[in-house]
């Protein structure tokens, strides 16, 4: 490429072309300051040895992941709910210890952690409340309910941003707020979700209602889904870990899962008699075992 007319070492403005399509920023730009978050530029820049904030307990939790799947680096999504469990958030150490156990490097982690909006890089709230704002739910009022809980968690003059915390992140009562493009409950919009149970048919009045109850310490029962526990103790049970006792268990994970609106389809399909075809048994290829 270089020694075709019309191209310069590295990009320029215009339409030549570059032999190099990146350039190494010079000595006098502050490359934390240009960073959408200095402060975790900085973390990121910084070359010391991150610290092991871990516990046994979670060390063996991460093992217990590993032995579930036939390829280590498989338990990663797992793993990362693990770390969140734990923090309220994936943090750098968070990256650095699912690389050790699973044998990666922090890049390969990183690039899933930052892939999925389910891992927050920033501490969260006690609780995470998502609105869901796509198109059926925005348009029966999901983007105003978002808007009023933004003012009403912040203030007219300076309203809560997109996963932005109210109060002291993983203290009582804080809660992190963002916007969700689908939480696949378009029969029952607008919907919200609180650690990820559902509250169904939303309005304005209701969604301050319920933020409201979250800051003072409630609970409020989900229209559908387990109990609500907390941002950190969903995580936990996403991340495949729940208690032993048969009864706790059911206590914890038990709730209503379906509504008359969500059934409509199938309660016609059997009044009118209609049938799915019947699915081929295709045996599954052999595994292998580590």
């Amino acid at each position: 490429m270089s020694t075709q007319p019309g191209t310069t070492p590295t990009p320029e403005p215009g339409t030549s072309l570059a032999e190099q399509t990146h350039i190494a920023a010079g000595g006098d730009v502050d490359v934390i300051a240009i960073a959408p978050d200095s402060a975790e530029a900085a973390g990121i820049l910084e070359h010391a040895k991150l610290e092991d904030i871990f516990d046994a307990d979670t060390y063996a939790k991460a093992q217990n992941l590993i032995s579930r799947y036939p390829q280590s680096r498989s338990a990663l999504l797992p793993m990362l709910h693990l770390v969140q469990s734990v923090q309220g958030y994936v943090s750098q150490e968070g990256i650095a210890f699912c690389a050790r156990n699973l044998d990666l490097s922090d890049a390969e982690v990183s690039a899933v952690a930052t892939f999925y909006t389910m891992y927050k890089r920033r501490p969260c709230g006690e609780h995470l409340v998502s609105v869901c704002t796509n198109t059926l739910c925005a348009a029966m009022g999901g983007d105003a309910i978002y808007k009023k809980l933004q003012t009403h968690l912040g203030s007219e003059e300076k309203p809560l941003g997109q996963n932005e915390t109210a109060g002291t992140p993983n203290e009582p009562g804080s809660i992190t707020l963002e916007h969700a493009e689908c939480l696949a409950a378009c029969d029952l919009a607008p919907v919200i979700q609180v650690d990820y149970e559902y509250f169904d048919n939303q309005t304005e009045d209701k969604a301050v209602a319920l933020v409201d109850a979250l800051r003072a310490g409630k609970k409020p029962a989900p229209t559908r889904g387990a109990p609500l526990t907390s941002f950190r103790g969903a995580e936990l049970q996403l991340a495949g870990f729940f208690p032993e006792d048969a009864q706790q268990y059911r206590t914890d994970v038990d709730g209503p899962s379906q509504a008359v609106e969500t059934l409509r389809g199938a309660q016609v399909a059997q009044d009118r008699g209609w049938t799915a075809p019947a699915m081929q048994d295709v045996p599954l290829p052999e595994v292998e075992k580590k």
